[in-house]
């Protein structure tokens, strides 16, 4: 699988940087872990594992796509995750958290950051990049995902981009 070097810079730099902590930024206790399972989600998107990016999703898990797609549902998400992988076989999606705050007496976390996502789609290398907000909740465990919205900024490569979802 030949990777685009922007996202492959984007993905490790997203690894990498969460642990590079200033003593004037040090993150609490919940938001280091929120941030070890955003790198592990990352990890399974990058290696096609749609159950092991499920892991991080509650039972009632919504999306909203780039695309204005909305599903709820682990297992509904999961199958969509599965077939995305299939028909895509280059597809790598990235969510680089740039704030995440806890709400540690409800046990929830907001998350925010950039996304970018790349495939070929007829012969043409698409790349979208964008923002997206994560709700987090901790139930009996760990951090899981309650809902994800994924907003596009930019659009390049290819027909995919010239169709607007709405």
């Amino acid at each position: 699988m030949k990777l685009n070097l922007p996202i492959t810079i984007t993905l490790i730099l997203g690894i990498m940087l969460p642990g590079c902590k200033q003593s004037d930024m040090q993150s609490s206790p919940e938001e280091t872990l929120i941030r070890e399972a955003r790198i592990k989600s990352n990890e399974a998107i990058a290696a096609h594992d749609a159950k092991a990016m499920s892991a991080f999703w509650t039972s009632d898990f919504h999306i909203i796509t780039s695309r204005n797609s909305e599903m709820s549902g682990k297992n509904t998400n999961r199958e969509r995750m599965e077939s995305e992988f299939s028909s895509k076989p280059d597809v790598l999606y990235v969510r680089t958290p740039q704030t995440i705050q806890v709400f540690d007496a409800w046990k929830m976390a907001s998350e925010s950051g950039t996304w970018a996502g790349s495939w070929t789609e007829n012969g043409q290398k698409i790349e979208l990049t964008g923002t997206y907000m994560a709700k987090w909740h901790k139930l009996d465990g760990p951090w899981l995902i309650r809902a994800e919205v994924f907003v596009p900024l930019t659009c390049t490569g290819g027909a995919y981009c010239d169709k607007s979802p709405i």
